[in-house]
């Protein structure tokens, strides 16, 4: 099993015909979301056969190179545990038991702020006996209940949970609940066959795969789709029956859904939570030695994004004529930003 490559598809945005008079009044109204830290905990379980083992450590080790080498998560705030750590302690900080497991998350819980968000991928094999779920780990394996019990010692903090595992899809039940996006890569805990999903979804954020709008950062709800069609065409490409198939729940009913977009219960939680750069939008910061004039530049369409990720959020909430109109004049805006930060910065238009 090989770590997923694909070159990227997106949508195409439509360029505007003309600068919109009053856009800045209207994005003022909008809610501005404040700036926030990531903290993530990758964990990779017991590979069984040699093939695994080494498939499961390189898919965290290319997340945890993606936080902080692509997305900007510090280094200090990644803790990587695996199976072997021996293989890489350079980048690993431990084994993958459930003790090590539960140390992380309450230092991570003893720092985590309300408008933290905390990211948690779960790599290997899982099982379902006698209506309980496990994650297989060295020694003692981790429950869905047991692991229930350490996120919520992460207080109010956002919680993303990504259980790659098979078998995954009795987690999320036990795990749901507020301010929080639970993904599995199966929908029950009878799907009990080796997992591809996790592979996809670490190849959303390490390669430029999954940013289909186009808007610089790659979301919770972008990642899942691309490696919920990733995964389906592995399948139908080896000719295989599908036996896996991720959900995503973000609204707290412990019910996930198989696909997000706009007329889906689940998503609008998942579309604004990214992985680092202020875990609100994955935005490029102006270099260190931009004149005060440029930097205000990257400060505004810092602000421009953020307020395209609230857009999004209540987009359930508004006439979809007017959210498709606001989201192409926020898109427009940027656009022209861009511009002018290029021309600037001696790119030209």
């Amino acid at each position: 099993m090989a770590v997923p490559q694909k070159e990227g598809t997106g949508l195409r945005v439509m360029q505007g015909t003309g600068i919109v008079a009053g856009l800045l009044a209207l994005l003022s109204a909008l809610p501005v979301a404040a700036q926030s830290r990531t903290h993530a905990l990758i964990v990779t379980g017991i590979g069984g056969e040699p093939r695994f083992q080494a498939v499961f450590h390189e898919w965290g080790a290319m997340m945890v190179k993606a936080a902080t080498e692509r997305w900007g998560v510090p280094a200090e705030d990644v803790v990587f545990l695996t199976e072997h750590p021996d293989r890489a302690p350079d980048l690993t900080d431990g084994p993958s038991t459930k003790e090590e497991i539960a140390k992380a998350l309450a230092a991570i819980g003893s720092t985590a702020g309300p408008d933290d968000v905390v990211f948690i991928l779960f790599i290997g094999h899982g099982s379902f006996a006698n209506n309980e779920a496990r994650l297989s780990l060295p020694g003692p394996d981790v429950t869905a209940q047991e692991l229930a019990v350490m996120i919520d010692g992460l207080g109010q903090s956002r919680v993303v949970v990504v259980n790659a595992a098979s078998s995954s899809g009795a987690f999320l039940e036990p795990l749901s609940g507020a301010n929080r996006i639970v993904i599995t890569s199966t929908r029950s805990g009878m799907e009990r066959n080796l997992s591809k999903f996790g592979g996809w979804f670490v190849a959303a954020f390490a390669q430029d795969v999954a940013d289909t709008d186009k808007d610089g950062a790659v979301s919770m709800a972008e990642a899942f789709e691309y490696a919920r069609l990733e995964t389906r065409r592995a399948y139908e490409a080896d000719q295989t029956l599908l036996t896996e198939h991720a959900v995503l729940d973000d609204n707290g009913d412990g019910e996930g859904s198989g696909e997000v977009n706009r007329e889906s219960v689940d998503g609008a939680l998942a579309m604004v939570t990214f992985l680092g750069r202020g875990a609100v939008v994955a935005g490029v910061e102006a270099p260190p030695d931009a004149s005060p004039a440029l930097r205000a530049l990257y400060e505004q369409k810092q602000a421009l994004e953020r307020q395209l990720a609230d857009l999004r959020a209540v987009k359930d909430t508004m006439d979809p004529e007017r959210y498709e109109s606001e989201l192409e004049r926020l898109l427009v805006d940027l656009a022209l930003k861009n511009q002018e930060i290029r021309r600037m910065e001696g790119g030209g238009a």
